[in-house]
């Protein structure tokens, strides 16, 4: 493998049309889903010289666990849609980079069997049914994952145009295997309609406030992550109830269009929580270089979700993988940074076109 780039056109290849379409759209007209490219795409960041070193660190402690790289792999639900192993397969990949894998509550594979291939966080979407909340929490706890991420940008799933034209829905064997009912409306294909939002209609609770997160914080043993923040004044809330982590996220262009990219919200989120808690970009990362983007902009980690896809139905998770680790230390090493504590004194600005096509 030569170029990440390549890992879209390869994995189009070989889905089926409406699957492709699952993984790659965003809501409404996708601008928020571009947005997040050209936005990383008009960052400049301008190198020092004279570093002396030959071979960066790359490594990073985030939630109090160093790692390899600074990078987790996104939550992104039923991979087997993708690949006959599904989270197996990109879980273990992780396992092997140093890097965490982030389950799922909608995993196409049981949390404790991807727990046991790789160090783990779990995901947690807001059901209707707070014992399932609770039930999900304790066998997260239970499994070893290290840190649990709560999704707070899905009261109910954006219009994703895609599937509403390809009345998308899940084929037989595909199920959230997290979940008590696995025989539900996301295997109900009807004109029109996703059967994977209808799901989420009747799964998610679109009613939860900042009091659900405060009784899940004192009930939550492991670090408290919330992800799909992009207010500022929401990530300082985030820190008072007790929050460890936030991830700058629009959710990759699926929930409201129109919103910022992920990138242009994080510098006014790093500024309202100082030091007080972990702050993480996810959305239109593509290369290691957009990793030290990131980095340089004030984040403490990444997380990569649709490269990964891609990488998971080309069948060459290691590989991409493998690319993007030496990725960001050929930009570390260009970019004259003998850490990532160098990275984060790089200056970062704007140009007005984007600096590759």
């Amino acid at each position: 493998m030569t170029e990440l780039a390549d890992l879209e056109k390869r994995a189009r290849a070989r889905l089926p049309r409406a699957t492709y379409d699952f993984v790659a759209g965003g809501s409404g007209t996708e601008h928020t889903l571009h947005r997040n490219r050209t936005a990383l795409d008009t960052l400049t960041l301008t190198p020092r010289i004279l570093a002396g070193t030959a071979d960066p660190d790359t490594s990073a402690t985030v939630l109090g666990t160093r790692y390899e790289l600074p990078l987790a792999v996104a939550p992104m639900a039923y991979q087997k849609l993708l690949h006959p192993e599904g989270e197996l397969t990109l879980a273990r990949a992780a396992a092997k980079a140093g890097i965490p894998y982030t389950i799922s509550t909608l995993s196409s594979t049981p949390l404790e069997e991807i727990a046991t291939a790789a160090p783990s966080w779990f995901q947690l979407y807001w059901l209707r049914d707070r014992r399932v909340v609770a039930s999900l929490v304790d066998r997260a706890v239970a499994a070893g994952c290290t840190a649990l991420v709560v999704t707070v940008d899905v009261p109910i799933m954006g219009r994703r145009l895609r599937d509403v034209r390809n009345g998308f829905a899940l084929p037989p064997g595909i199920h959230p295997e997290n979940l008590v009912d696995k025989v539900t409306e996301v295997h109900e294909a009807v004109p029109g309609l996703s059967a994977v939002a209808a799901h989420t209609a009747s799964a998610f609770d679109p009613a939860v406030t900042w009091k659900d997160v405060e009784w899940l914080r004192k009930r939550c043993s492991i670090p408290l992550v919330m992800k799909g923040i992009l207010d500022a004044r929401d990530a300082r809330q985030a820190v008072d109830v007790g929050a460890d982590g936030v991830v700058v996220s629009n959710h990759g262009g699926r929930q409201l269009d129109g919103v910022p990219a992920s990138i242009d919200a994080l510098g006014p989120v790093v500024d309202a929580v100082g030091k007080e808690c972990g702050v993480f970009l996810d959305g239109g990362i593509r290369s290691g270089l957009d990793v030290v983007k990131a980095i340089a902009s004030g984040a403490d980690a990444v997380l990569v979700g649709r490269l990964l896809l891609w990488a998971l139905a080309a069948d060459v998770v290691d590989e991409a993988l493998e690319l993007l680790a030496q990725e960001v230390r050929d930009a570390m090493l260009l970019a004259g940074c003998a850490d990532l504590a160098a990275v984060r004194d790089l200056h970062v600005e704007r140009t007005p076109w984007p600096i590759s096509s």
